[in-house]
């Protein structure tokens, strides 16, 4: 088929191919890596390229971008281990990175002393492999056995191998996983939870594992003991260990769709136990004697109610329903967003109207009868901040700060005494990166079309005219539960606000900023919320004034990328600039594809004959299904990778093939390597950066020289 379409200038127009054909004229660009496939993206990647580093802007550009991506100093973000500081770094020497340590003290001086534990460059030379850094999971207190990730170009798929931190070598006959989507932890130091792909039939339809063992040291794999087994239309099954001074406590979780999570409670002699939070909850650990979720369905005990969005505990001894508690109800403006645990403490990060804070929990004391208690940490407001490292035997803990013209900031906190909190203590700061003396930041409230209050934030010029003529670049993400908060602007400001560009991100539904009612609500067949969310916004902004369409651009990636095709081909009269980076584009074909049916909680499932209202849904929206040749869209740059082992890079593939087929003009770059994130490095993460600015610059700032 792909062969008669190539010569569509001269058999015939491609234009009646419209929104519900059921044939696919590029299905062979799904060939990953296929030869003809490849080929197509080096002459798409050749052009794109000449074009855009070609620019007189690009050189000037990618040195701005370089001096900030690889600033010596840069905050060496901390992982607390014991007694010393780990942290991994890449720069232009270490390339792919070193996985490093030092001690406390050593880190807390401007410029800390370094001793190597892994040097990722050197092993991928030593063993002739492109392998990606992906974390290590180490034993406390002792933190000496660890379990490192590799990747290979960056993908989700990974190699697991255990590694002696002290020795600083790879252990051998220790415990070894091939290259799978895996999960592998720790119970104890000769014994590790192991769920992978076992064999045929050992993985979920999404490609994930459906079987988690118990797995001893020195035995074979193909030995270990089963512990449960889901089914194959199930998401996920994992399980891991909390390791606390208190005691240890092991759980399975059972993830029947990518929102609902069962967890159990496991002990050798008892087996499962399960824990009564709802399906649709986020598990997030034990400390004192408790278990802790968020939940995101009201939970309805005998004894009580929970709102949707609360954190809520059980004791470990007693798994009653009844024995529930309420650890933090959030208001309206409220979303709770992760808790991290001390040795004595819990330490709770909420986003109050976008914006982050730290809450120190107190758990109640007979005869309390008010329950658990929460006092607010006096960080800086109007910005985002988060735990970056706790550790479960030590008091201290490390939290970052920064808002969008506030340079990132480290601070060391510590657990409170009783009731009385500690004070942070700044550590490390980076300098500014670009001058924000000329910019505001503000935030807005515009009403989407069934009258929902939609956040957003504006970067702008101080001395900005309010004629339209302000080139803006607009980002959004959408769903998934994530939250866009408030961030330093490093690279994008000093390569766009100050060059007199305005920066937006908005909190559209579909996130989290609001708790999971935000989220549940662009669901599904309601999905198109989302996209008159982010068109409400681009409305507003040109209403305002502060831009037009002829200046206004937009970027965003994965579900995020979902999002740009949607709003280009539903509102191609906004938009001057597309940046649409790893995406989601074919929504008929998107739960086929790689990891994709692992998302259908998201979009639901277009090929289910009991739900005709999502496919019918996703048809009015799907991006490569709406197309047309008689429309004109902007020129958009699509930016995906051959190795995205998520987001099957065909989406984009297949999109930039069917604009060039009805003659619209667009960008295509393709990253041989890099995963899901579209780099596996701080190089390709420049390259990345500097093309797409040069391309908003021809698009936004045709007159704006370097």
């Amino acid at each position: 088929m792909h062969k008669l379409f190539a010569l569509a200038g001269v058999l015939f127009s491609l234009s009646s191919w419209g929104a519900t054909s059921t044939e696919d004229p590029f299905l062979w660009l799904e060939e990953i890596e296929g030869k003809k496939p490849l080929e197509w993206v080096k002459t798409k990647n050749e052009s794109t390229l000449k074009t855009l580093t070609e620019d007189a802007r690009y050189s000037p550009t990618e040195k701005e971008v370089r001096k900030i991506l690889l600033a010596e100093d840069r905050i060496p973000f901390p992982i607390l281990r014991g007694k010393e500081i780990h942290n991994f770094w890449q720069d232009s020497t270490n390339v792919k990175g070193l996985w490093r340590k030092t001690s406390f003290e050593e880190y807390r001086k401007s410029s800390p002393k370094w001793e190597t534990v892994l040097d990722i460059d050197a092993l991928a030379k030593k063993e002739n492999e492109n392998w990606v850094y992906k974390g290590a999971n180490c034993v406390p207190p002792e933190y000496r056995k660890c379990l490192i990730t590799l990747s290979r170009g960056g993908k989700d798929a990974s190699v697991i191998r255990e590694f002696d931190a002290v020795k600083k070598e790879f252990v051998a006959g220790g415990f070894a996983v091939p290259e799978a989507k895996s999960s592998v932890s720790w119970m104890d130091g000769d014994t590790v939870w192991v769920a992978t792909d076992f064999g045929p039939g050992t993985l979920t339809k999404s490609g994930y594992p459906r079987i988690v063992k118990l797995w001893k040291r020195g035995t074979p794999m193909a030995n270990a003991k089963v512990i449960y087994e889901g089914k194959d239309t199930d998401m996920e099954i994992e399980a891991f260990t909390y390791f606390r001074p208190e005691g240890n406590s092991h759980f399975v979780s059972w993830r029947p769709t990518f929102f609902e999570n069962v967890t159990y409670l496991y002990t050798p002699d008892k087996g499962l136990k399960k824990i009564p939070f709802p399906m649709e909850s986020s598990f997030e650990g034990s400390f004192n004697g408790r278990v802790f979720a968020i939940i995101r369905k009201e939970l309805v005990t005998p004894k009580a109610k929970f709102k949707e969005g609360s954190l809520v505990a059980f004791p470990l001894n007693d798994l009653d329903e009844s024995k529930a508690e309420a650890v933090f109800v959030p208001n309206s403006t409220q979303s709770v967003e992760g808790i991290s645990f001390t040795k004595n403490g819990a330490i709770l990060h909420i986003n109050e109207n976008v914006a982050g804070k730290l809450l120190q929990l107190f758990p109640p004391k007979k005869p309390n009868p008010k329950g658990w208690t929460a006092k607010a940490f006096p960080l800086p407001k109007n910005g985002s901040v988060s735990i970056l490292s706790a550790n479960a035997w030590d008091k201290n803990y490390f939290s970052l700060y920064q808002s969008f013209l506030v340079p990132q900031t480290l601070y060391l906190g510590e657990e409170a005494s009783g009731q009385t909190l500690k004070k942070f203590v700044e550590i490390k700061k980076v300098p500014e990166r670009f001058d924000a003396s000329g910019a505001v930041a503000e935030q807005f409230f515009v009403k989407s079309t069934d009258g929902t209050k939609i956040p957003y934030f504006l970067v702008r010029p101080k001395k900005m005219k309010y004629d339209g003529s302000t080139p803006t670049l607009l980002y959004a993400y959408g769903g998934f539960l994530i939250s866009l908060t408030p961030g330093y602007l490093s690279a994008t400001g000093k390569t766009w606000t100050e060059k007199g560009g305005a920066y937006v991100i908005a909190n559209i539904r579909g996130g989290a900023e609001y708790g999971p009612t935000w989220h549940s609500a662009g669901l599904k067949e309601n999905r198109q919320k989302v996209f008159d969310d982010f068109a409400a916004v681009a409305k507003d902004l040109i209403e305002r004034k502060i831009t037009s369409p002829q200046r206004l651009g937009i970027r965003g990636g994965s579900n995020g990328g979902l999002l740009m095709g949607a709003s280009f081909t539903q509102h191609p009269e906004l938009f001057k600039a597309v940046v649409c980076q790893v995406p989601l584009l074919d929504m008929l074909r998107y739960n086929k594809l790689l990891a994709g049916a692992s998302w259908e909680g998201e979009y639901g499932n277009p090929d289910d004959p009991k739900t005709p209202q999502i496919r019918d849904a996703i048809l009015k929206y799907s991006p490569y299904q709406n197309l047309q040749a008689d429309k004109k869209y902007p020129k958009v740059f699509f930016m995906t990778s051959t190795l995205d082992d998520r987001v099957h890079p065909g989406h984009a593939r297949k999109m930039a093939a069917k604009m060039e087929a009805q003659n619209h003009p667009f960008f295509y770059f393709e990253n041989t390597e890099g995963g899901h994130a579209g780099v596996s490095n701080l190089e390709q993460e420049i390259k990345r950066a500097s093309l797409m600015f040069v391309y908003l610059y021809q698009m936004l700032m045709p007159e704006t020289k370097i």
